[in-house]
């Protein structure tokens, strides 16, 4: 009878729940409410890029039940057998995103993620080191501004800009506009002062650098920290990205990774990480929620102009080993 006991109480107890989302990218309280809820104990890790994360859930050697990549990652991981289906009658609360979320090609049938935050990159820059027009990325090769321009270390986003400065798509496969991306990043290393990640921000609220590639979620927590920040999406274009939440392949706790989206898609949860970390919420509620000087700020939330020249990053095949290549040989320079 103990033996029978035991095991009853065994079977009852809740997995605990891992999840692997971007540094900075949630309000630490949500996790605290939602293990009181239900009960499921959340172990929570953060990466620093999308092809970071890849190569973690790709060798096999973690354990995630939830998953935060972008677009372009969510069609590779699907692409290559990497995620589970996500069952949306478990998801009541998807009816909250804004049906322009749904649908996307990186995910047409709603079947492997679920939208959580949505951005542009752009140039943030301190306006008191800055006194001309911030509208193209030209300003980040100008010798002016000298040790004084942060990049992203992120390959995608810093190749990408570089393509767009020379008249390329983001998503270029051809080899030759690759290599002039390239030279143009080489070109402009000496200028560089860093390049950094969540780092950025507290250098541009510090007044440690005019210039900045960045997320426009870190921008909108710059300027909220220094009024002497603004940002700029540069009129040649940028790139449109999409972060969604996804189930890796033989999750353990697929049925707490659902638990834990719905959740996420709460009005009042998705308020709050939208409120915390400064990015663009695809949640009709949760934003009319939102202080009204960042829900017309079009720093988070840009019009349709601002998105004309606006492309969003797409997996690149067997092709991302030359981006790979360029960013080696851009950071060894």
């Amino acid at each position: 009878m103990l033996l029978v006991l035991t095991l009853s109480g065994c079977s009852g107890k809740k997995e605990a729940l891992y999840v692997y989302n971007w540094g900075d990218y949630i309000d630490e309280s949500v996790i605290a409410e939602f293990e009181k809820e239900t009960g499921i104990k959340v172990v929570y890790d953060t990466f620093a890029t999308n092809e970071d994360m890849y190569v973690k859930i790709k060798s096999g050697g973690s354990q995630y039940d939830l998953i935060f990549p972008s677009d372009y990652m969510i069609t590779r991981m699907r692409d290559e057998g990497m995620l589970e289906k996500i069952n949306l009658a478990n998801i009541p609360n998807f009816k909250y995103i804004d049906d322009r979320f749904k649908g996307n090609d990186y995910d047409p049938k709603n079947e492997y993620s679920v939208p959580y935050m949505w951005g542009t990159i752009g140039i943030l820059y301190n306006t008191t080191m800055v006194d001309e027009p911030v509208d193209s990325w030209d300003i980040l090769w100008d010798p002016k501004y000298a040790k004084q321009i942060i990049m992203l270390d992120s390959q995608r986003e810093a190749i990408g800009v570089a393509l767009i400065r020379l008249g390329y798509s983001i998503n270029s496969t051809d080899v030759n506009q690759l290599n002039e991306a390239a030279e143009l990043l080489k070109e402009q290393k000496p200028l560089v002062l860093a390049y950094a990640l969540d780092e950025t921000k507290d250098k541009m609220v510090a007044g440690e650098a005019a210039l900045a590639l960045v997320w426009s979620g870190e921008a909108l927590y710059a300027m909220d920290e220094n009024p002497d920040l603004d940002y700029a999406i540069p009129q040649e274009g940028t790139n449109l990205w999409f972060d969604g939440m996804c189930i890796p392949k033989g999750a353990k706790n697929k049925e707490g990774a659902e638990k834990f989206i719905d959740f996420l898609c709460r009005t009042d949860i998705a308020f709050r990480n939208a409120d915390y970390t400064g990015y663009a919420t695809p949640h009709t509620e949760a934003r009319e929620l939102l202080d009204p000087e960042i829900r017309n700020n079009k720093a988070a939330y840009p019009d349709e102009e601002d998105l004309v020249n606006a492309e969003v990053f797409v997996s690149l095949g067997e092709v991302v080993r030359e981006y790979d290549r360029i960013w080696t040989e851009v950071k060894a320079f």
